[in-house]
């Protein structure tokens, strides 16, 4: 249920109302917007009809029950846009963010040149996964704790923050010690044990979108984090599996407009995973700032020929020097417009 505090309303009045809440078994999210608070009351869906009594309360203007399955990540719950906060880096609100490096840490050496260019180039972010999940058993696996050192190197070299993916409960708070945000990968989407274990963590969660995965499990799949206590959640579109075998996946660009109207929480898009060939990754990316995304999640390697892990689409130095001045320009018009029409609160 969503209840709707009067504009005027005072903090005793909040205070008593969320007291009320809690003392009924339910768990209360407190939203402070501009004009007015909202309170989403979570919790079993049986005794919702007891939480209508809460509009006789002092400050309450009304109460209303959740439409969509997803509470926390509803827009329903929280007016304005979530704002992830990553050292001095912000996503979700007016600035663009880009997140890139490569898919895997194969050497210091490797990654020090990513991060570097990386850095050069004006992205936000380090990307570089130190465990890999991957198709075939005989794959590089990736260098696992020894990669986590090498990320937490290049950031203290850069002072850029870093992501990589957490794979298994058992690797969270190993994960968590290193990195600046956990990703969970596109197999680990449905891991609902996962998601409870990095919504239990202290650290922001990039969820990436699973390949037959539809908006509203992914939504869902946010609500196992947000339920868990941990409320920096970014979503992320990767492409999904459909019947064309010409790309390695397809963008569902329309989900990135979907999804800023149901959910609250930022929305970044990886055109690398989406299209598996580096060649259309530029045009792919223009295409998702143009369509409102908060960010990009790009693949860079320095010599992708040799790359261990996906050098197909990675973008070698030159191409993402390109990518990140064309995409400026598009950037600008775009978050400007953001900024006007959807000033975080």
């Amino acid at each position: 249920m969503i209840i709707v505090m009067k504009s005027k309303a005072d903090p005793q009045e909040l205070d008593n109302v969320i007291k009320w809440i809690e003392s009924a078994g339910y768990k209360p999210h407190v939203s402070k917007g501009v004009e007015r608070t909202i309170i989403g009351a979570i919790g079993d869906e049986r005794g919702k009809v007891v939480l209508k009594a809460l509009e006789t309360m002092p400050g309450v203007e009304k109460v209303m029950p959740i439409l969509q399955p997803y509470k926390l990540a509803s827009r329903e719950t929280k007016e304005g846009n979530t704002v992830i906060t990553v050292g001095e880096v912000k996503i979700g609100g007016p600035k663009f963010v880009v997140i890139a490096g490569p898919c895997a840490v194969e050497s210091e050496e490797q990654l020090m040149e990513s991060a570097y260019v990386v850095k050069k180039a004006g992205a936000s972010m380090l990307r570089g996964g130190a465990f890999k999940p991957r198709t075939s058993p005989y794959s590089f696996q990736g260098m696992g704790e020894e990669g986590l050192k090498i990320l937490a190197q290049a950031r203290e070299k850069t002072g850029l923050p870093v992501v990589t993916e957490v794979m298994s409960t058992s690797e969270v708070e190993l994960v968590e010690s290193y990195a600046d945000v956990l990703q969970v990968g596109a197999r680990n989407t449905q891991n609902f044990a996962l998601l409870k274990a990095v919504g239990q963590a202290k650290k922001p969660v990039l969820l990436k979108r699973g390949m037959m995965t539809t908006l509203e499990e992914l939504l869902m799949s946010a609500e196992y984090i947000l339920a868990s206590g941990n409320d920096h959640v970014i979503l992320c579109e990767r492409g999904i599996r459909t019947f064309e075998t010409a790309m390695r996946n397809t963008l569902d660009i329309s989900a990135v407009p979907v999804l800023k109207d149901k959910t609250h929480l930022p929305v970044i898009v990886d055109p690398s995973h989406a299209i598996g060939q580096w060649k259309f990754v530029l045009p792919l990316a223009k295409a998702a700032v143009a369509v409102g995304a908060d960010g990009l999640l790009i693949e860079v390697h320095p010599d992708p020929q040799r790359a261990l892990s996906d050098g197909p689409q990675s973008l070698k130095p030159e191409k993402f020097y390109k990518l990140m001045d064309e995409i400026e320009s598009i950037a600008k018009i775009v978050r400007k417009e953001y900024a006007q029409g959807h000033g975080a609160h």
